[in-house]
């Protein structure tokens, strides 16, 4: 099975809060930048997927905060598909400074049709794209997951 794709990102002076640490809300923008990053790789970036009439939207968002981030370090997201349903797929991300664990948490996506925003099966070139980084404790395509959601 795939392991996490992994990226790193600077933090931004913007990104901090009056204490010096970023903001809660980015952690869910880092988690975000992953996405991104795994689909450029899985895909040859966001669009190219936008142009095969697929996108994705957010149903679910957790994030679990282990310990700070602060303004210029150099930190290491990681992301990894937990869960690819027949509709939905979970993501797993964590980002950590160093070997210091910063946050944790999962996305849930659905794909729909790019035109309509209808929700569509996963077409099998995607499942293909996205195999790398598939998780070893996948669930595969088992309805369900760790949310309780169909799909």
């Amino acid at each position: 099975m795939g392991q996490p794709l992994r990226h790193s990102l600077r933090v931004r002076y913007a990104e901090c809060d009056i204490q010096g640490q970023v903001f809660n809300a980015h952690y869910l923008t880092y988690f975000d930048q992953s996405m991104t990053e795994l689909w450029r790789a899985a895909f040859g970036g966001y669009t190219k997927m936008l142009e095969r009439g697929i996108d994705l939207v957010v149903v679910h968002a957790e994030v679990d905060f282990h310990a700070g981030a602060r303004f210029d370090r150099e930190l290491t997201l990681e992301v990894g598909v937990a869960r690819l349903g027949r509709t939905s797929m979970i993501t797993r991300h964590r980002i950590v400074d160093g070997s210091t664990r910063l946050a944790t948490g999962e996305l849930c996506h659905v794909f729909v049709d790019s035109r309509n925003l209808a929700k569509i099966p996963i077409p099998r070139w995607a499942r293909e794209a996205l195999a790398p980084w598939v998780l070893a404790d996948c669930q595969g395509s088992r309805e369900g997951g760790s949310h309780g959601r169909q799909g």
